[in-house]
């Protein structure tokens, strides 16, 4: 029986999801890397005293599945007014380091309330490759520095800044990552104040129990029995590709996804810490139940996902996890999207890092989304876990040694079917100076699935000066060389 009346659970819901809506807008307009105030690679989300999430902005689903993990990791720790934390360790609630988390408990008339949170990829956290993202590296360490679950003090902003390339951009990322904060703790005390303080703490536990009958609902209309899926990763040339294997269960109004048999963690940087893999189901959970669910801890309820200790999915320190959070994330929602029979996005971030002691920049970039069963797949967005937008052209040349060539949909690359994928994009960068660049990409060797008869779509292609470059790979930009991405379409869905 509900604690609240439907009105008041309304209202209260639609504020929770305001207060999160405007913690987001906060930390993309205080800004000062293009990263977060122009592509909006950032995420927020409210939680309650016992660390589950009660609502969430619509922005990264690889942030927000994964940042329950973050708030266990400050649970337990003594909580004061006024107080943040920070972390970015990917094994105590991280996702690869580049994403920094800051969590700020909230209270009221000295009583814990609740945690605000927020995650957001920042240009570079002093790995020797600019920008983080390295496309080679073996372990935790060559991607940057490691934060374990630390007390913000400035003290501690202006150390941690110190030790990462532009330390005055940094801090004011992190300064407002800080003030989204402190706009989800008003927004909380706000709400608090109109209805009082057990009315709230009722609201946070009817809306996740709200959006477990929800989803429960939905799977019950799914068709019981076992689903099965394969596909792969593109390791880096010279390596056999690391197959994953799901198992999809449903029984009534539960679904369970057993990842058994994937292939185990690896010497690269492909390797998941599971609360990315956990992410990336929730993802795909919502796509095939309830989109407009609350999103919150509650919808999650009914999913089990079994990935083994010690494999790609549930990978152990100090494997390197640059690439598990963007490319493997990105095919664990495949798999499960595969084994239900939908048609595939272009499966991939297509990461592209550029910088040198001067600058840092880094991007993903759009392409081809699969088709439904009626009508085709959007062409030229982003797809899946990333959600952001691009940069604009205007602002990339404007504060960046680079000019744009071409940027273009990728015109034939989705997939052919009763309904065609989407169509990727093209987009080439010239460099104005010299600078490294990093490439972590995927579905170049093997394309997007079609569903129901539909045709693949195109796989990608990354090229230098007109010569073709692995999926994976790095290396050194000269004034006047033009770096092109083209990247997958996606599948296709019935015969034509």
């Amino acid at each position: 029986m509900s604690e609240l009346d439907p009105i008041t659970l309304q209202v209260m819901l639609g504020a929770l999801r305001a207060a999160c809506d405007e913690m987001g807008a906060v930390l993309v307009r205080s800004a000062h890397s293009a990263n977060i105030k122009e592509r909006r690679d950032a995420s927020t989300a409210l939680f309650d005293a016992e660390g589950q999430m009660v609502m969430q902005a619509e922005h990264i689903p690889v942030h927000l599945g994964a940042m329950p993990s973050a708030v266990a990791a400050v649970l337990g720790e003594d909580h004061r007014p006024g107080d943040a934390w920070i972390l970015n360790d990917p094994y105590r609630g991280g996702t690869h380091l580049p994403d920094i988390t800051v969590i700020s408990p909230l209270f009221q008339d000295g009583r814990l309330v609740g945690f605000a949170a927020s995650r957001a990829h920042h240009a570079d956290v002093g790995a020797e490759e600019p920008g983080s993202m390295p496309a080679d590296s073996h372990t935790l360490d060559d991607e940057g520095v490691v934060i374990p679950p630390t007390r913000l003090t400035m003290d501690v902003l202006h150390e941690l800044a110190g030790r990462m390339r532009n330390p005055p951009q940094r801090e004011a990322d992190l300064r407002a990552q800080l003030a989204a904060g402190r706009a989800g703790a008003e927004r909380v005390e706000a709400l608090v104040g109109r209805f009082g303080l057990d009315a709230v703490r009722a609201g946070m536990r009817e809306t996740l129990d709200y959006a477990e009958r929800r989803t429960r609902a939905r799977i019950a209309e799914l068709e019981d029995g076992v689903r099965e899926a394969r596909d792969v990763l593109e390791a880096p040339a010279g390596e056999l590709d690391l197959e994953l294997r799901l198992r999809a269960t449903v029984a009534g109004d539960e679904l369970a996804l057993d990842f058994t048999g994937s292939a185990p963690q690896h010497d690269g940087n492909l390797n998941c810490p599971l609360p990315v893999t956990l992410s990336a189901c929730y993802f795909a959970l919502r796509v095939l139940t309830d989109p407009d669910v609350p999103p919150c801890a509650g919808a999650y309820r009914p999913l089990t996902v079994t990935a083994p200790e010690g494999s790609l999915l549930n990978a152990r320190p100090p494997a390197a996890v640059a690439a598990g959070n963007v490319e493997t994330s990105s095919r664990v929602a495949d798999l499960v999207l595969a084994a239900f029979g939908r048609a595939l996005g272009e499966g991939t971030m297509n990461n592209l890092t550029l910088g040198s002691d001067e600058f840092t920049y880094y991007e993903t970039i759009a392409g081809g989304q699969g088709a439904c069963p009626d009508a085709d797949g959007p062409s030229a967005v982003h797809v899946a876990m990333t959600n952001t937008l691009n940069t604009p052209v205007e602002a990339l040349e404007l504060e960046f040694p680079l000019r744009a060539v071409e940027y273009a949909v990728r015109r034939g690359s989705g997939g052919v079917g009763r309904h065609h994928g989407g169509e990727g994009v093209v987009r080439e960068l010239e460099a104005l100076a010299e600078m490294r660049y990093s490439l972590i990409t995927e579905r170049r060797r093997h394309a997007p699935f079609g569903a129901d008869g539909g045709r693949p779509g195109a796989p990608g292609r990354n090229l230098l000066n007109g010569e073709d470059l692995p999926a994976k790979t790095s290396g050194t930009l000269r004034p006047g060389d033009r770096l092109r991405i083209e990247t997958p379409g996606g599948g296709g869905h019935g015969e034509d």
